[in-house]
């Protein structure tokens, strides 16, 4: 007992004075704290019990030491002849005086010697951190990112509960599973990061990534310098769909973008995507960085069942909501085929997550990493990844939810950007429904409000293939149409834009370059003026809709 208390005491540990007071309690001849109506002699307390470490000549000694005295030894620590043990004040003061120990000491609390994750503040932003307060992390959902693979991290080979969870990787480009166990250009490193980070904050319940009890299924489709081909990215497809029962894959990652050469339902990759969502995996794509201009998604985004998400920013104060904005490098519609994309917008600007310090990325940009194996990158993959993570929560609360629902929810609880007046600040044409909110889609009852009147059947049989309600005036400027008046079939419809999207020189689709447009950095990218995002925007009202036309000023950035 000496020995304890004086290592508690010569360490200026705050504990001292507590064990005083235990002493007190245990010795003293008063009983403290009885109540009115009981006699001190009839109170129990219970045994104060002391966690140390127990020292002696052998391990095996000292545990029977330990054991002789009634304690309980809880760690095996051979290396320096002891054992950890959990004791009684009295069975301390017993084993004091045993003759096999040379040593008692206080168990004492140790700390990593790293300072405490930086916070990525996208997850608190989008209201998933409220989640996981609730115990919601995307436990049990798989989820697939077809891209440049995945780098080794604790923060990926462990969930929110420190358990560790087997990452799966698949190589399209070989066809076999992924032996390599790296990702030599960084970038599916960092959109996987974002969606399943389990690394923590200082805070409880703050995790660097949205849903970090996820199952990551890694693809990799793209090779070292960030391109891939559509051979390969269409495989990838393929394995996700054949292996979603083995690894409960219910949510498809697709943050990269081609240039459109043809319709939605022409496209080879496009077809691929269709199929997944068929098969009821929620496809989540980016929208493309090469925005501003109207009609600028790309190759997946334009798919018009998927969620296609576009990026916003908080403007380097994410503690201040009104200063968020729209990244003027995210792409907008309306697609070629007048649907209105991208469905949603989230946090897309200078986003901190994992990549490995050796990929390529790391060594072309060094001035965006930040150490510890974190690096800050733009663009819409980071903002799909986000959404993906948001998918992956919605699904663990409610493994019923078939994909139209989730994009239902997703679109149902965002918050559209609106200006001083409430009216919209960025037509629906940039920002979709507005930001997404992960706790209100989780709680969201929305159904039956995504890709009505579309049959996905239909579409890849080629029975039938869909349009949207987009229009262009005379002045050039985009709206959208009275849903009453809309015409299922594209051919013929007569509303093909003039003098545009004429696609010659015959695309080659298996040397067709999944990257264009390398990536976004942080900077120069924000839209003049902040907007509130608003959770209160009236979609259903068809003026509402209509008061998102474009005028041509809108689309040009301010410097």
């Amino acid at each position: 007992m000496k020995k304890l208390l004086k290592s508690l005491k010569t360490n200026n540990n705050p504990t001292y004075l507590v064990w005083l007071l235990l002493l007190f309690l245990l010795f003293g001849t008063t009983a403290i704290g009885a109540s009115a109506d009981q006699p001190a002699a009839e109170m129990e307390y219970p045994a104060a019990m002391v966690e140390a470490i127990v020292q002696g000549a052998d391990m095996a000694t000292v545990a029977q030491a330990v054991e002789a005295v009634g304690g309980t030894v809880t760690h095996d620590l051979k290396i320096i002849n002891a054992v950890g043990a959990r004791l009684t004040q009295d069975q301390l003061m017993v084993l004091e005086q045993s003759s096999q120990v040379v040593g008692i000491y206080e168990d004492r609390a140790v700390r990593a010697a790293g300072q405490p994750q930086p916070d990525t503040f996208y997850p608190t932003l989008v209201g998933a951190t409220d989640l996981h307060e609730e115990d919601i992390f995307g436990e049990g959902i798989g989820v697939a990112v077809i891209d440049t693979g995945v780098g080794v991290s604790s923060a990926l080979d462990k969930d929110a509960d420190n358990r560790y969870r087997e990452v799966i990787r698949y190589d399209a480009t070989t066809d076999a599973f992924d032996m390599s166990l790296n990702d030599e250009n960084g970038h599916g490193s960092h959109v996987s990061g974002i969606i399943l980070s389990s690394n923590k904050t200082k805070r409880p319940y703050k995790f660097n990534g949205i849903a970090p009890s996820a199952q990551l299924v890694a693809v990799k489709a793209l090779g070292s310098d960030g391109s891939g081909s559509y051979l390969d990215v269409i495989r990838g497809i393929d394995w996700v769909v054949a292996n979603k029962d083995a690894y409960n894959i219910r949510v498809l990652n697709l943050s990269f973008s081609a240039p459109a050469q043809s319709h939605y339902w022409e496209d080879p990759v496009n077809q691929a995507v269709m199929r997944a969502w068929q098969e009821g995996i929620t496809v989540v794509a980016a929208a493309g960085n090469g925005g501003p201009d109207p009609m600028s998604i790309g190759v997946p985004g334009n798919v018009p069942y998927v969620i296609t998400v576009g990026a916003m920013t908080d403007n380097y104060t994410p503690e201040d909501g009104s200063d968020d904005l729209l990244a003027s490098f995210s792409a907008a519609g309306p697609t070629v085929e007048a649907f209105v994309k991208p469905e949603v917008v989230a946090p897309g600007g200078h986003m901190l997550a994992f990549m490995p310090f050796d990929s390529q990325i790391v060594r072309e940009h060094e001035e965006y990493y930040v150490g510890g194996e974190l690096f800050t990158m733009s663009g819409t993959s980071q903002s799909t990844a986000v959404t993906s993570g948001i998918a992956a929560l919605m699904l663990q609360a409610d493994p019923s939810l078939t994909p139209d629902d989730v994009k239902c929810r997703l679109m149902a609880s965002a918050r559209p950007a609106v200006d001083e007046e409430g009216e919209l600040a960025y037509s629906v044409f940039q920002q979709g429904a507005g930001r997404v909110d992960a706790y209100d889609a989780v709680y969201s009852t929305s159904t039956g409000c995504a890709n009505q009147g579309l049959d996905v059947g239909k579409d890849l049989s080629d029975q039938e293939h869909y349009s949207g309600l987009a229009r262009q005036d005379e002045k050039g400027d985009f709206y959208l149409m009275n849903p009453s008046d809309e015409g299922k079939m594209l051919e013929g419809d007569g509303f093909i834009w003039s003098g545009g999207f004429i696609w010659s020189g015959g695309f080659i689709w298996s040397g067709g370059f999944i990257w264009s447009g390398g990536f976004i950095w942080s900077g120069g990218f924000i839209w003049s003026g902040g907007f509130i995002w608003s959770g209160s925007y009236d979609w259903a009202d068809d003026v509402a809709w209509k008061t998102a036309s474009i005028s041509s000023n809108q689309w040009v950035p301010q410097e």
